[in-house]
């Protein structure tokens, strides 16, 4: 379950990505409640996580091409930097009690624009941590240090809001980024020799669409992530309204049922890092989808709190299993040499949709309140993986796959 842990340059990434990626949740949270106390506008918590996502669907594809041509490390290096310094910046404001919205919103838009950079640099870095042969290892370990920061960062965020306030979570994610920088800074890599040299800008993006548009099994699990994206994953942005309105358990409630929802995802992933195989995710990936929905639909039925953080426990599960497995099969199939611009539109199908998904849950919660937006969102994956299994038996995505 651990093989990719021999590595030491995946030790010290690990290490530090936890420690950060708890900050980063305890932001996450703090940041919404921060919004939801300012305004009480389901709307306005849509909007920001607009703003948070929308570079990544126009960056991502330009950003998967950089990550191709340059040093993958030195670009995460840059965007863990330029991700400090906005922390930073919400605490001061925070702290200082001159924090307004358009700060926040404007705060948030860079942070995506970091993200758009990153997320294809750092996808994409895996392989040259641990190499071809422990690389669905690696990234499903990565998906279990993700969801220990989920499940511990809201918890202790949840009780520092309550208790002392939103700025001291800002400051603690702003310094969290001095580990995962130092880890970076102590790897030794060797870059790899199939990377994409200097060849005209245009024609490698043109070549990753090819790349991309011509392998149809990579296409169909891309649009279904894009999918998923759009209309499922939105119901997290209205967590604070669940929170406060229906459950009526506050900061330190919200913090729980991430907390719970982290959990499961946690066990998703340990159970994918015990896999050695590619052949059959993508049935995990229809099965997930569906219990997903499922999942949504219950959750947002509740009115009893300890019966809604049980729920949000395979929801969790479902959704990290199926994003677990999308990104094991891409990455295990693509080449090096086309990686970077294969991950940027990954994360322009996974961020990129997010934002719309955001704008259409929060005035869909504001019209006709935060329990039916989240029922539609259940319902929208059922009807995803219904597509996705017979596209998937259409197009023979197993076979398609079973050569590598």
């Amino acid at each position: 379950m651990f093989r990719a842990l021999r590595y030491r340059n995946f030790q010290l990434f690990i290490s530090g990505q936890l420690i950060s990626l708890i900050g980063t949740w305890m932001q996450t949270l703090a940041q919404s409640w921060l919004v939801y106390r300012m305004t009480h506008s389901a709307a306005l918590l849509g909007e920001v996580g607009f703003a948070s996502q929308i570079p990544v669907l126009f960056l991502g594809p330009v950003a998967g091409m950089l990550a191709d041509r340059y040093s993958r490390r030195q670009i995460v290096i840059g965007t863990q930097v330029a991700m400090m310094l906005q922390a930073l910046a919400m605490a001061v404001l925070t702290l200082t009690h001159t924090i307004q919205v358009w700060q926040i919103f404007l705060l948030a838009l860079l942070l995506g624009i970091c993200n758009a950079f990153d997320i294809p640099a750092r996808q994409s870095f895996f392989v040259e941590m641990v190499g071809n042969e422990d690389l669905m290892n690696a990234i499903a370990l990565n998906s279990s240090m993700f969801n220990v920061a989920r499940s511990v960062g809201p918890a202790i965020a949840g009780i520092l809001v309550a208790a002392l306030g939103e700025g001291l979570c800002f400051l603690l994610n702003g310094l969290s980024f001095i580990a995962v920088i130092s880890g970076l800074l102590l790897m030794k890599i060797k870059r790899s020799a199939s990377q994409a040299g200097h060849a005209p800008v245009m024609e490698q993006f043109k070549e990753g669409l090819r790349y991309v548009r011509n392998f149809r099994a990579m296409r169909t699990l891309l649009l279904m992530l894009g999918i998923v994206s759009l209309l499922g994953m939105s119901y997290t942005v209205l967590m604070p309204i669940f929170a406060d309105q229906v459950l009526q358990s506050g900061p330190r409630g919200l913090g729980e049922l991430l907390t719970s929802a982290g959990l499961g995802a946690l066990i998703g992933a340990l159970w994918l890092a015990r896999r050695q195989r590619v052949q059959g995710l993508d049935r995990v990936v229809a099965w997930t989808c569906a219990g997903f929905g499922v999942s949504l639909i219950l959750f947002a039925l509740s009115r009893t709190f300890w019966l809604s953080m049980l729920l949000l426990a395979p929801a969790g599960f479902c959704i990290m299993m199926q994003l677990a497995s999308i990104n094991t099969l891409i990455q295990s199939t693509v080449t090096n040499a086309m990686r970077g611009r294969v991950m940027g539109i990954y994360s322009m199908m996974f961020l990129g949709m997010a934002p719309f998904g955001s704008l259409i849950a929060g005035y869909m919660a504001h019209q006709a309140g935060a329990p039916a937006a989240v029922i539609f969102s259940g319902c929208a994956s059922i009807i995803g993986a219904a597509v996705f299994s017979l596209r998937r038996h259409a197009l023979k995505i197993d076979d398609q796959l079973r050569k590598f």
